[in-house]
């Protein structure tokens, strides 16, 4: 009987501990089992990274597959747009992105080869002129960074 009060203690210690080590990883406070730093994937320092709108990940524009460096083409020139969704206004309903106020946000369709519909890579644009790239359909977004001007 006492071993298995015992033993009972130690996993109600055990699940306690688990419980509040999990609370502690969201509140900024380090321990053991938080997250790896995204800052050590982050590109090296440099003009593009200085002005960062957000912590996410990022991508610089030269990496993107090439239907979305051309979308952000016909963003910097202000259309024609070949979907008529093109800057409609992101809600960001995932909260993913920084918050703002309704309509600051916008999204662009990214072509995806093969799709019949619109597929799943977009571009979100800030008013601020931050830009956001994802692939999976707002599940994830990589803020993009370099090339601006060309």
């Amino acid at each position: 009987m006492i071993a298995r009060c015992v033993r009972l203690g130690i996993a109600l210690l055990a699940g306690l501990s688990l419980l509040l080590t999990g609370c502690a990883a969201g509140t900024g406070t380090p321990t053991a089992t938080a997250a790896p730093s995204r800052t050590t994937a982050a590109p090296a320092p440099s003009a593009a990274t200085a002005s960062r709108a957000s912590a996410l990940p990022t991508v610089r524009e030269a990496e993107l597959p090439p239907e979305a460096r051309e979308t952000l083409a016909l963003i910097r020139a202000g259309g024609p747009f070949p979907y008529a969704r093109d800057g409609a206004v992101f809600s960001n309903f995932e909260r993913i992105l920084p918050r703002r106020k309704r309509g600051y946000y916008h999204e662009y369709t990214v072509r995806t080869p093969g799709e019949r519909d619109r597929g799943a890579r977009r571009i979100v644009t800030g008013n601020a002129g931050e830009r956001y790239y994802t692939d999976d359909h707002y599940a994830s977004f990589r803020e993009v960074v370099g090339d601006e001007a060309r």
